[in-house]
């Protein structure tokens, strides 16, 4: 005897055997118990999902021989004729080789004469989508107003092509994806009917890359048996899908936790041996990201996920900042899909992990934590200089006498007669000055603003300095957390105090309160005057 693929073979017979789609279900089977039957009915959803199987489910209901129910016996003619695809009053339909006008004209032609056999003529179109419009026309009339003894069964993976006046004239079920879950235990089933050893993990696995279609997870596991020589092992299973497993994505996440570059690049290698799909591994990375967002959020919820050890997401939870993940996430989706662009797949996934490195956040912990590492190091981990003095040009020599240090004021004058622009004016304002020496100027930068500082804010900043100035200058950059007022501090109080002072004064006027009681009006915004505005 020829073997028949599990798809066929397990296909449900009956609505009590059908997984999922419990809300299609119990609408048809009350429809039935209780005889109101509509003429039409359309199926939709995604491919593998059960709508045609509904579908010839429903038809067997309607002409069992033992009378129109939501239980057909399976056992007579007529229930075995459907199964078989051999009942003579069950005319199915391919719509996406029949889509003339003439062959809708043709299949209509015998909807006036009585059914054969059965006590309903159905007519079951499957991809009904891919009719003419011609076609659409040619069927709206028989459609609305079919003989009694004909009904309309249609089925379709994409609705939103049909005409809205086809969709009027049918009761619409729409079916959903079925959950990995689902799939999963369906799965087990099957295979422990089959006698055939397994794994619950290779069955996850399965059902994962089933995408919510139950056809097509059957014919996974098919592949499966067949590879694995009749059994179903998670690591043949790994192996014939060409996923990666998710504890080496958990080493990955650990060693960006780390801000380790040299792990991260080991971890990389390593996928690099057994030639992973890098989209699939990024797909990988964004869903142990989401479980460990969801864990920062709600740790119970750790213990849900059955595809991760709890206590990696707990300690993932706990090694990471939620702004990181957030960051991560972000990165490795945009990752993802320029992915196809890249001239190495392996290449773009490395740069991707490199972002993640070098655009995560700075903390007083972070650079504590690098600050003892090599210039070099400190500027791949934490893409900002260490707070320890750095030199644009070279170290300031000792001056035999210094000046003591500069009000705010005086530096934010000196400022604006640099005419710096761009990140070098960023830098310059949140900067206090140190010390001035004869020679040379020392900066403080504020740690919040400490990613701006390069070299070429530097350089730029020297440079204004020597052309007003005029004579060399040697400037010294150092980060930390600076108490006073820089000149953006200074900027920012006073635009607050003058917004203050607008406030009161307009609020105090006269005319302003005598038109506020004569016409009852309200002030919605106030914005302080510019000397040249007025």
């Amino acid at each position: 005897m020829s073997y028949q693929v599990l798809a066929r073979k397990w296909r449900p017979r009956t609505f009590h055997e059908l997984a999922g789609q419990a809300h299609v279900v119990r609408a048809l089977t009350n429809a039935l118990d209780q005889q109101r039957l509509h003429h039409a009915f359309l199926f939709t959803g995604t491919r593998g999902v059960g709508k045609t199987t509904i579908a010839r489910i429903f038809a067997k209901s309607l002409n069992c021989e033992t009378g129109v129910s939501s239980a057909p016996c399976g056992q007579c003619s007529a229930c075995q004729e459907i199964d078989t695809g051999r009942f003579v009053d069950l005319i199915e339909v391919d719509a996406a080789s029949r889509t003339k006008v003439e062959d809708t004209r043709e299949l209509l032609e015998n909807v006036q004469y009585a059914p054969s056999r059965g006590r309903f003529k159905l007519y079951l179109i499957d991809e009904v989508h891919m009719l003419s419009t011609h076609s659409f026309n040619a069927l709206l009339k028989t459609l609305e107003e079919p003989p009694q003894h004909v009904k309309f069964l249609l089925v379709t993976t994409d609705p939103q092509k049909l005409p809205v006046t086809i969709l009027s004239r049918c009761l619409q079920f729409s079916l959903k994806r079925l959950p990995t879950t689902l799939i999963a235990q369906y799965l087990n089933r099957v295979l422990e009917a089959e006698g055939i050893p397994h794994e619950e993990s290779a069955t996850q696995n399965i059902a994962r890359a089933g995408d919510g279609s139950m056809r097509d997870a059957l014919s996974l596991l098919d592949q499966a048996i067949a590879f694995g020589g009749g059994r179903v092992e998670s690591v043949a299973v790994s192996e014939l899908l060409g996923s990666i497993d998710r504890g080496r994505v958990v080493a990955l996440l650990e060693a960006l936790a780390a801000s380790d570059a040299s792990a991260v690049l080991h971890q990389v290698a390593e996928l690099d041996e057994i030639s992973p799909d890098y989209a699939a591994v990024l797909a990988e990375l964004l869903v142990l990201l989401q479980r460990v967002a969801l864990v920062q959020v709600l740790p119970s919820t750790a213990a849900e996920d059955d595809r991760s050890d709890p206590d990696d997401l707990l300690r993932l939870a706990g090694m990471l900042m939620p702004e990181d993940v957030q960051l991560f996430y972000q990165i490795a989706l945009l990752g993802r899909r320029d992915l196809p662009l890249v001239p190495d797949p392996r290449g773009g996934f490395e740069m991707a992990l490199l972002r993640m490195l070098c655009f995560r956040p700075t903390t007083l912990e972070t650079i504590a934590s690098t600050s003892s590492a090599t210039p070099r190091t400190v500027t791949m981990l934490a893409s900002v200089p260490p707070p320890i003095v750095a030199t644009a040009t070279r170290p300031i020599p000792a001056p035999s006498a210094s000046i003591p240090a500069q009000p705010t004021s005086e530096w934010s004058a000196l400022i604006e007669r640099l005419g710096l622009t761009g990140i070098a004016t960023e830098v310059a304002v949140h900067c206090a000055l140190v010390e001035r020496a004869a020679n040379g100027f020392r900066l403080m930068l504020d740690l919040s603003h400490a990613q701006l500082l390069c070299d070429s804010a530097k350089e730029r900043i020297r440079a204004a300095l020597e052309q007003h100035l005029e004579s060399p200058v040697e400037l010294a950059f150092q980060t930390g957390k600076v108490t006073g007022a820089t000149p953006a501090r200074q900027q920012a109080e006073q635009q607050t105090e003058r917004q203050q002072t607008a406030a009161e004064h307009i609020v105090r006027d006269p005319y302003v309160q005598a038109m506020q009681e004569m016409f009852d009006a309200r002030i919605a915004t106030i914005h302080p005057l510019d000397e040249t505005d007025e």
